[in-house]
């Protein structure tokens, strides 16, 4: 009796496992999903959707470069939001400028970093991801709304790359930045092998 009933349960108990074995093979992992939806995303073509077109990439205004790579890592020196005539928009959020207006001139700042990736890389579909971000928003010491300014750039990092552009990010104020910009945004991307 007691052989019978440890019998039944250990077939009840194998029934059981294969069952499960058998839903978790038949399904897709959420992160094979993002995989599949990662590897067919085309970067180029989504700035094209956007009607971004890229203004050439702005030379350094001192002694430094536009982007240095070491291994897989390409890190992008901080760059302003510069205009197609040669201007910026210049002012100091929250006196200025709104934050609707910061926001818009982050999101230039993007367009030009965008241009640097896409100098130096040649296809922004070989950026693997957008790792780290950080936004710089000229203001007075009592503004406290970074983070909403700097979403104009991050925003457009995932509008252009989806998931991979999801990164890290750091959103601060500073006194002043160089020429009365707005916005300042250093990046660091990782790349694909080549």
């Amino acid at each position: 009796m007691k052989f019978e009933n440890l019998h039944t349960r250990s077939i009840s108990f194998a029934l059981s496992f294969m069952f499960l074995l058998f839903t978790f093979s038949c399904s897709t992992p959420e992160s094979q999903t993002q995989k599949i939806s990662e590897d067919t995303w085309d970067a180029e073509q989504k700035l094209k959707d956007l009607g971004i077109v890229l203004p050439e990439a702005s030379s350094p205004v001192a002694n430094y470069v536009n982007a240095v790579r070491t291994g897989n890592l390409l890190f992008l020196a901080g760059k302003g939001p510069g205009l197609p005539d040669g201007s910026y928009i210049t002012g100091k959020v929250g006196q200025d400028l709104t934050i609707e207006e910061g926001k818009e001139a982050a999101r230039m700042v993007a367009i030009n970093q965008l241009a640097v990736l896409k100098a130096e890389l040649g296809d922004l579909n070989k950026v693997k991801r957008v790792v780290k971000v950080l936004g710089m928003v000229n203001c007075g010491p009592d503004f406290t709304q970074q983070p909403q300014v700097i979403n104009g750039f991050s925003d457009l990092m995932v509008e252009v790359f989806g998931e991979k552009g999801k990164h890290a990010r750091s959103a601060v104020g500073m006194n002043a930045l160089p020429m009365n910009i707005a916005v300042e945004v250093e990046l660091i991307v990782e790349i694909e092998d080549n």
